[in-house]
């Protein structure tokens, strides 16, 4: 129950402050746009896109929302190996501490 969010996790920071900062040009925007603040805009992106919010995200709202689409695809997260599973037969054994069949995963190294 440690990693549900809590009431402070929806509350917008007052002032932006990135976690790169880098000179850019003014015409460049300066908060990230408050599309982003909708978990319904992560049902939009690709998975590809969602991994990439998932791991370089880390620690903020878009990760949750990142972790929550990826759940609604069929994708689990496993504590032990730190990697994203998914079902891709049928499972050839189920019981109530483990599976066994074919599955793919996210290879956080090499899967980009």
């Amino acid at each position: 129950m440690e990693c549900i969010p809590n009431v402070n996790d929806t509350d917008r920071p007052r002032v932006y402050i990135p976690r790169n900062p880098y000179r850019t040009p003014a015409s460049f925007p300066k908060i990230p746009p408050s599309i982003f603040d909708d978990a319904k805009t992560f049902t939009k992106f690709s998975t590809d896109t969602l991994f990439f919010i998932f791991y370089f995200a880390q620690g903020t709202q878009h990760q949750y929302y990142a972790a929550r689409e990826l759940k609604r695809l069929s994708w689990r997260y496993h504590k032990k190996y730190l990697t994203w599973f998914q079902r891709h037969d049928t499972p050839l054994m189920t019981t109530d501490l483990y599976e066994r069949g074919s599955y793919v995963y996210f290879d956080y190294e090499n899967g980009w």
